[in-house]
């Protein structure tokens, strides 16, 4: 029995040597097989990814081609118009030959409203109109706060009318009537920009009155005129031959690009010339104090003038209406030049006879006449300046209450300086 038992014990173990054997190859070649069949799988969907790309590279290459075509057939046309209209329009930027891949088209409202630029000749403006009296109350309420009542400017803020004859003086005014040579500019900057803080915030027809009361202002238009979309290039600005073609680039950049002088240079330079009109040159302030302490002196000395008695009442509701010229005007004790002379002792003065301001041609032929202010004279000034004294700088466009004129004119009957 135990000859049996040895015999079958190596038996039994080549039996398990032998089956180990096949497990181990049978393992082998399964892992081989699934090996190759991931790397087949990675082989298709390496092939699919490649075709996906070069698929997708296709359709943007051709959606940039349309683009392009698209862009061409614009430009095409804005040349078509730009030479319909005699070349007016500025050609289009280059475009670049692919795009960036970045963002997306604008949609037509988002463009339209960009879109609010108006041309020299009328193009891009909206219908509309609007008169000078309206003007003059939308003036009041949106753009006075900044530009006075009159359009003559408060503190730092830009003067819209008058500074005619100014433009060849070393401190010139420029303003919409003197220096401005196109109407579409002033309403483009009206109607895209202001009011300061507000932008965009004024209606097409508020815009047409505002500039026309801005052209009334400044002696374009009559004050019963109205603005429109139809008149608009009817209008001629008084600085509309002002301005010339820069030609530098012809005639004079070729002797600029040459050879610099570096011989027979001065020994020494001097300053020739302050900067005073730009305000920035200290001045003695002893001087001018001493100027003010003089002209102080001189009012506190003279004899006020003795002014018949007004009813108080029509004199409190004047000063209630001054408040429109304030801007302009000052009256009272120690009252000075603004934009307009002072107002003290009126009645009964000479017309342009306030020395240190700068009158208008029209008050300098007054005063050579000797025409003195009387309440009738001021009482129709008042009712229409330009009427009454046409050539005044003066942007004001009169008072439409007789009631209004009474009581400023007794207002400034009484202001005597004392």
């Amino acid at each position: 029995m135990s000859k049996s038992l040895n015999l079958f014990l190596p038996a039994a173990g080549g039996t398990a040597l032998v089956l180990g054997a096949a497990y181990g190859i049978a393992t082998s070649q399964y892992a081989d097989s699934a090996v190759d069949s991931m790397s087949a799988q990675i082989e298709i969907a390496e092939a699919e990814a490649a075709k996906a790309t070069e698929a997708a590279t296709a359709e943007l290459a051709r959606a940039t081609e349309l683009e392009m075509k698209a862009l061409e057939i614009q430009d095409a046309a804005r040349r078509q118009l730009a030479a319909a209209s005699g070349g007016s329009v500025s050609e289009p930027a280059p475009r670049s030959a692919s795009g960036y891949g970045l963002g997306r088209k604008a949609l037509p409202e988002e463009i339209a409203a960009w879109d609010i630029d108006v041309l020299p000749d009328g193009r891009g403006l909206p219908k509309g109109s609007g008169d000078v009296f309206t003007g003059e109350e939308v003036f009041a309420e949106k753009c006075a706060s900044c530009h006075g009542d009159f359009a003559e400017g408060v503190d730092n803020w830009p003067v819209l009318a008058g500074g005619f004859d100014t433009l060849a003086d070393k401190d010139p005014v420029k303003t919409v009537g003197s220096y401005w040579p196109y109407l579409s500019t002033v309403w483009d900057y009206v109607h895209r920009s202001m009011p300061f803080g507000a932008a965009q915030t004024v209606t097409a027809d508020e815009t047409y009155a505002i500039v026309a009361y801005i052209l009334y202002s400044n002696d374009v238009v009559g004050d019963d005129f109205e603005l429109s979309h139809e008149n608009f290039l009817d209008v001629q600005m008084h600085n509309a031959t002002g301005f010339i073609v820069d030609d530098r680039a012809d005639t004079e950049y070729s002797i600029w690009r040459s050879e610099p002088c570096m011989e027979n240079c001065k020994d020494s330079v001097e300053i020739t010339m302050r900067a005073s009109v730009l305000d920035v040159t200290p001045e003695d302030e002893g001087a001018d104090a001493a100027e003010e302490q003089a002209s102080a002196t001189e009012e506190a000395t003279s004899e006020p003038t003795v002014v018949a008695a007004v009813d108080p009442e029509l004199i409190k509701a004047g000063e209630k209406t001054f408040k429109r010229c304030a801007s302009c005007h000052a009256v009272g004790a120690g009252a000075k030049n603004k934009s307009g002379p002072q107002l003290n002792n009126l009645i009964g003065r000479t017309m342009g006879g306030v020395d240190g301001f700068k009158y208008s041609d029209v008050f300098k032929a007054a005063a050579a006449e000797g025409r003195v202010w009387d309440e009738e004279s001021l009482g129709a000034f008042l009712t229409k300046p330009k009427a009454y004294m046409k050539g005044t700088k003066m942007a004001f466009s009169g008072f439409k209450s007789q009631d209004d004129i009474d009581a400023i004119v007794a207002y400034l009957k009484a202001q005597t300086g004392g």
